[in-house]
């Protein structure tokens, strides 16, 4: 008997015929002998059409009421696949978060999974399926809440953890983790085997086969990933502890984003403690600050500090620093037209040269570097948008990944 948690992204089940389709996979893995627990999303482009509606009411829609709407949309594709497999004669039942429950610390369209109760459900799959919503749970006080973008995964992962599950399967639409954007770059490979530190450094710089936090649950609880795609038979991309990787390439996949923004304070005032001020308020308001730049002062008086932040933050992060009285500074400007693109890999660590070539392909483009940030496994840069795709093809062809 293999325990399994197998989760269904939106377009697993964007239509009654991908439902179907789903429930075949899990009666497969059912007449096998597995024990399994299917997390499942909501159907392909029914959170933004839900996310439309709550505009239609206000563009400041109150967080709770946001998180009750945006929920509904799992529970339908629950309800569906489980009476898909009903059809099939499988014993199948659709669990709702607060049934389960599954606990969350209560912060709302971006909580965080405390806590799954699974006896219940442990008890009901001995002979049945349990199909149950990503994306949600439940806090102390009872409300709804969402965990953001991509947190079905995270909702697996965390089955995974309390189910002590054997393995945790992501189905897609695509058939593993790619070098880079296969929508983008054509000739980008799949990855047959990835750690769980380059794929964390993945998800986190713009990779959207997996959330984040998702993997670095796993990572800390040693669970075995595998993303899959839904509609073809073939092997996907194992996701486990490095020691088991060898590695033959000092880069393993290029990533971009397009959703970050930088801000310039000019003259701030060079002395100790400044930076504090600066950031203090923005971690308080939980915008979280990516690269930082503070440029070496010439009169050591004065010097200029960047930083780098997601775009939908922008506004409310030029608000704060405004209405800040503890910092001075002479003008505050700022650039939403960028993007970041990364580089990641283990082998970077045993490899010198990997900062020079990745700098002197961008400069060979003419691709101008703004912001730089690098990590053990990964290197970024902010640069214009507009030179993102360009940045992408080389990196990856100077890498050798094509």
């Amino acid at each position: 008997m293999v325990k399994k948690v197998l989760k269904f992204g939106g377009t697993s089940v964007g239509s009654i015929e991908r439902i179907q389709h789903v429930a075949n996979i899990i009666k497969k893995e059912h007449e096998l002998g597995n024990k399994i627990i299917a997390v499942v999303s909501a159907m392909s482009g029914q959170t933004n059409e839900l996310i439309k509606l709550s505009k239609s009411i206000s563009k400041n829609f109150n967080k709770r009421e946001f998180d009750v709407l945006l929920s509904s949309g799992e529970q339908v594709a629950c309800a569906l696949l489980a009476g898909a497999l009903i059809n099939l004669n499988l014993n199948a039942k659709s669990w709702l978060n607060w049934q389960i429950p599954i606990l969350t610390d209560g912060e709302h369209s971006n909580a965080r999974i405390i806590n799954v109760n699974v006896g219940k459900i442990n008890e009901f799959i001995k002979d049945g399926v349990a199909i149950v919503p990503g994306f949600q749970g439940i806090s102390e006080n009872g409300d709804i809440t969402t965990i953001g973008r991509g947190g079905s995964d995270a909702t697996a992962v965390a089955f995974a953890k309390i189910f002590q599950a054997d393995s945790c399967e992501i189905y897609t639409d695509v058939d593993g983790v790619y070098s880079s954007d296969p929508n983008k770059i054509p000739v980008a490979k799949k990855i047959d085997k990835i750690s769980y530190d380059e794929m964390l450094e993945l998800s986190s710089v713009g990779a959207k086969v997996m959330q984040s936090s998702a993997v670095q649950t796993a990572m800390m609880y040693n669970i075995p990933l595998e993303v899959k795609s839904t509609f073809t038979d073939r092997k996907g991309t194992r996701i486990f502890d490095q020691e088991n990787i060898d590695y033959t390439k000092s880069v393993t996949g290029v990533a971009y984003s397009k959703d970050d923004a930088k801000i310039t304070l000019v003259g701030v005032q060079d002395k100790p403690g400044v930076a504090a001020s600066i950031f203090e308020p923005l971690n308080r308001s939980q915008i979280n600050v990516d690269m930082v730049i503070q440029n070496i002062s010439s009169d050591q008086k004065t010097t200029d500090i960047s930083f780098t932040i997601k775009r939908n933050d922008l506004l409310k992060t030029i608000e704060i620093l405004k209405m800040n009285k503890e910092i001075k500074y002479k003008d505050i400007s700022h650039n939403d037209n960028v993007a970041k693109v990364s580089i990641v890999g283990a082998g970077m660590v045993s490899t010198p040269g990997v900062t020079y070539r990745m700098f002197k392909g961008l400069a060979e483009d003419s691709i101008n570097i703004l912001a730089i940030s690098t990590s053990e496994i990964k290197l970024s840069v902010i640069i214009d948008e507009k030179n993102t795709l360009k940045a992408v093809k080389k990196l990856h062809t100077i890498f050798d990944l094509d």
